[in-house]
């Protein structure tokens, strides 16, 4: 049995169960439905002095095996806010050693990295003091954000070229990673996988009254319902849905997800005089969103940047057609009307495309056939088929 030793800053623990679940995910399908074993090393950065969210990051640093998978969590040294540039070092120094005793105990075959920055250059050390292949993933915001980092280019340049192979999410992202210098020749594109017995499109009709409920939302059967699902940062562009809602009698807006900007979205939805019909929901269990995401009329996701969002590929499954950016792999989505409209990232180019969505409805299952493709399995096999490949290369 190959085995492969994965690096992941992006994985779920106590502390943050819904992070990175979709790397969870992958890995857990690919020890179940493929030859290849798994082990992930995910390193968690804590700062000299840790208090609140990263004293709860500190204390979720614990080994064990879940949902079949072994999973090691070794902490770094984290300078929050100004430590980037050294994050790659510092995962390396505690990663080595314990990926040096793992091997001992059982050898690995190859070295992954699932996303390209600080984990591509981190595993990239790891690789080279365990004398393996190395395959680094690029999933969005490592190429876009960290890429624009001089300091951070060059090392996942450096990275890039010593790997063995690389993945994107999808296939404007892999032009993208050429673009920055990467060899193309080495890039393999991998699409997320999906959860099909949890994302389905469920019940419309019943569920607004279900989650009218359980949320404590006051939901009306007829208004147009919005959902939006993502980090509340400004990249995700939730700012111009609630601009745009002034523009949208009657609708309502549920943001699903938390992040910093959530004081200054809730205050602009005060002075727009919208506060009513902007719903924050936070961090849903995962049984719940495709409840939300099913009863909803529309995702709308004005992104500056992604690479595939899950978030797409979620609502899709759900039958929830899609009003979003045309950047990353958009396209390889939104192939027709059916899958919903791209639009230009500004307010009035986000409202006209709810309008357009919502005047023109669609079957739900058959804009969730439009991601029939996706599935957990068929990224296992995928990615399986990709590590084989990288270990006849290597020899």
């Amino acid at each position: 049995m190959p085995r492969v030793l994965s690096l992941s800053t992006l994985y779920p623990n106590s502390a943050q169960p819904r992070f990175g679940t979709f790397v969870a995910r992958s890995l857990e399908a690919l020890q179940r439905e493929t030859e290849w074993d798994a082990t992930v090393l995910n390193p968690i950065g804590v700062p000299p002095l840790a208090l609140g969210a990263y004293r709860a990051r500190a204390e979720a640093a614990v080994a064990g095996v879940e949902h079949g998978v072994a999973v090691h969590r070794p902490t770094f040294r984290l300078l929050p806010g100004v430590g980037g540039r050294f994050n790659p070092a510092a995962i390396a120094r505690e990663a080595i050693p314990l990926a040096r005793r793992l091997h001992r105990e059982a050898r690995f075959d190859l070295v992954d990295a699932q996303f390209f920055y600080p984990d591509g250059p981190a595993a990239m050390r790891v690789a080279k003091a365990l004398g393996l292949p190395l395959s680094i993933k690029a999933r969005g915001a490592d190429i876009h954000y960290w890429g624009a980092k001089p300091y951070a280019r060059a090392a996942m340049l450096e990275a890039g070229k010593a790997a063995t192979g690389l993945l994107a999410v999808c296939e404007a992202l892999a032009g993208d990673m050429q673009a920055m210098g990467l060899p193309r020749d080495k890039i393999a594109v991998h699409y997320t996988g999906l959860d099909r017995d949890r994302f389905r499109p469920l019940d419309h009709t019943r569920l607004r009254p279900r989650l009218a409920e359980e949320l404590d939302l006051p939901l009306a059967f007829a208004e147009p319902l919005l959902v939006s699902v993502g980090a509340l940062i400004a990249r995700k562009g939730q700012e111009l849905m609630i601009r745009a809602l002034p523009g949208l009698p009657g609708a309502r807006l549920l943001l699903v997800g938390k992040g910093p900007d959530e004081a200054m979205l809730r205050a602009l939805a005060m002075e727009l005089g919208v506060a009513e019909r902007v719903h924050f929901l936070g961090l849903l269990d995962h049984d719940m969103l495709p409840l939300v995401l099913s009863a909803c009329d529309a995702m709308v996701l004005p992104s500056a940047s992604e690479g595939l969002a899950n978030a797409w590929v979620e609502a899709l499954a759900c039958g929830t057609p899609l009003v979003i950016t045309d950047v990353g792999g958009a396209r390889e989505l939104v192939t027709d009307s059916l899958a919903g409209v791209l639009v230009a990232r500004e307010t009035q180019a986000v409202r006209e495309g709810i309008e357009r969505v919502l005047a023109e409805p669609r079957d739900r299952q058959a804009v969730a056939a439009t991601v029939e493709r996706f599935g957990w399995n068929a990224n296992a096999r995928a990615l399986a088929a990709h590590y084989d490949r990288l270990l006849e290369a290597a020899g």
